[in-house]
């Protein structure tokens, strides 16, 4: 070989490297770029209202495979996972699972609270600046001006410069309004009464849709209007108890708690369209309606992801009116699970299969009714708030003159009349104490937390840090409460939640589809660490007062 031909060969082989070695590193950087982010044309948050975890596992045999055992089998399950606030109720819970916070941060305390400023008990979706949409009543003035923060949805909105759309839809209009955060396109929740309508509010916008104000025109919500029977035989029903008891509630006009349920001729008595809210109709009327939306709004139709927001309501109505042991609220969750399978074979026709993804959770779970409990020999039982009242009120004239004092009770929170305590010339920290150390002695009532505690200390874990999650500083009360497990203020039929205990914490959550794992954990999780998993998953910025963390199993 010539010495001219030698360089010559060299620099040919020099410059092939080169370029494989920079087309390796453009791969190299490609795959960087795709890790950086998952980027699904829609995302589905589903919250289901008053779900248990333990529901999965307990209808497990009786759902079919296209509902909650697809989110299952080929998702990803977080076993162990938890609301870490309490009060658990619905505003608190939307509020928490899409702003990524609790309600120390958030704002959102309670479904209603007392607000200090006005003296009034205010409601968290409310707002009287905006006027209604689709219906002449007020049903329709709501915002979220309430809420403090960012939401994943709004992150996700500025995210793609307010191109991805955000729908939010549910019976329950604090279940639409939250989820949207402040910059959804639109929130509809259903205003029953005589009208049976999809609503809104001059918040998102001036006029209905033609595609919406036609579904409120059209007989789909009629169709629902029929007796409530169970959707299997009864008889296989072995998961929940005997149907006719003395645990559960009666729609006004029954005389016995069994199925079937005639809603035509329970119709007039119990607020017409509203009582479709109370049973599984009110969750196939919100597919219906979702599915809609999904089609008229182009949801998922390019490559700028939207996300549809999704509650669930009819459970919690269910389960309130039933109570979680009960026949209905088995037929309740076998009838959504079919609702969930509707829901996923349309987003696989017409988003993708591979081009969508979902998590489904709850805002809060429910207690076993405790008159049933105690029937089992457990303990369990109701406070009687009356009696505790007239107690009080002698105590508080006793030791302060006055029953002043208390300004309001709510959420388990006393308010306590500052200015009535400084010109009393007393220490606000030591009468709350006062009060704390006698409201300890009363029967049912567990534990007693003071304001000043609340600001002064940093609970790390327990009962403790889960009221301090929920306590906001400049809307909680001075008195926390907790009562014993087991014990509630409600009728003695049906269930409720609110506190702090495991059963009213643990609830489930699922994730499924594109950048989610196969797999489940049994490591604790928390209700606040799914928006910053959905943001790292999509590669934007974590809602603005983010507690939670991403859960790294989930991700692919």
């Amino acid at each position: 070989m010539s010495r001219k031909f030698l360089p010559l060969c060299l620099f040919g082989f020099l410059m092939v490297f080169a370029n494989e070695n920079s087309f390796a590193q453009k791969k190299s950087d490609t795959q960087d770029d795709n890790e950086l982010k998952t980027t699904p044309k829609l995302v589905v948050g589903i919250v289901v209202d008053q779900m248990r975890y333990d529901y999965l596992a307990r209808f497990w045999n009786h759902y079919g495979d296209d509902g909650f055992k697809r989110m299952v089998n080929e998702g990803f399950n977080c076993k162990n996972n938890h609301f870490n606030y309490a009060p658990t109720s619905t505003g608190p819970g939307h509020a928490s699972v899409y702003t990524g916070a609790t309600p120390a941060t958030h704002g959102i305390i309670g479904n209603d609270w007392y607000d200090k400023e006005s003296g009034q008990s205010v409601y968290c979706a409310s707002d009287s600046t905006y006027t209604s949409v689709g219906t002449v009543s007020d049903a329709g003035k709501m915002s979220p001006h309430r809420m403090n923060v960012t939401t994943i949805t709004d992150e996700l909105r500025l995210h793609t410069q307010m191109r991805g759309k955000t729908i939010a839809i549910a019976v329950k209009d604090r279940g639409a309004v939250i989820p949207g955060g402040h910059t959804a396109n639109a929130a509809y929740w259903f205003h029953g009464e005589d009208e049976g309508k999809w609503v809104t509010s001059s918040f998102y916008m001036t006029t209905l849709p033609k595609w919406v104000s036609d579904f409120n025109a059209s007989n789909k919500v009629e169709q629902y209007k029929k007796p409530w029977r169970p959707l299997k035989d009864i008889n296989t029903y072995l998961e929940s108890g005997l149907d006719n008891n003395t645990y559960e509630g009666l729609f006004v006009g029954e005389t016995m708690t069994t199925f079937p349920h005639d809603l035509p001729n329970l119709w007039d008595e119990n607020g017409k369209y509203d009582l479709l809210k109370a049973t599984p109709y009110g969750n196939s009327l919100t597919t219906d309606f979702a599915l809609e939306a999904l089609e008229e709004e182009q949801l998922g139709a390019d490559e700028i992801t939207d996300f549809l927001a999704i509650s669930f309501s009819s459970t919690d109505y269910v389960g309130h009116k039933f109570g979680v042991n009960s026949k209905e609220v088995q037929d309740v969750y076998l009838r959504l699970d079919e609702d969930l399978a509707r829901l996923f074979k349309a987003l696989d026709k017409k988003v993708g299969k591979e081009e969508y993804t979902v998590f489904l959770t709850a805002d809060h779970g429910a207690v076993e009714v405790p008159s049933y409990l105690r029937d089992q020999k457990i303990p369990a039982g109701y406070f009687d708030w009356a009696a505790m009242v007239t107690r009080f009120n002698e105590f508080l004239n006793y030791k302060f003159g006055t029953t002043d004092l208390i300004r309001n009770s709510s959420n388990y929170q006393l308010f306590l009349d500052h200015k009535i305590i400084q010109n009393l010339d007393m220490d606000v920290a030591e009468v709350q104490q006062t009060i704390a150390k006698e409201l300890l002695t009363y029967d049912n009532i567990d534990r007693v937390y003071t304001g000043h505690q609340m600001w002064q200390n940093e609970y790390t874990e327990g009962i403790p840090n889960i009221l301090q999650n929920g306590y906001n500083l400049k809307r909680s009360g001075d008195i926390l409460l907790v009562l014993r497990p087991g014990i509630i203020t409600y009728a003695t039929t049906g269930s409720t939640h609110g506190s702090p205990q495991v059963y009213d914490t643990h609830s489930p959550l699922l994730f499924y589809g594109k950048g989610i794992k196969k797999g489940s954990t049994v490591e604790r999780t928390e209700i606040p660490d799914i928006a910053p998993t959905l943001a790292a998953l999509l590669g934007i910025s974590f809602p603005n007062g983010t507690t939670g963390k991403p859960i790294p199993q989930v991700l692919e």
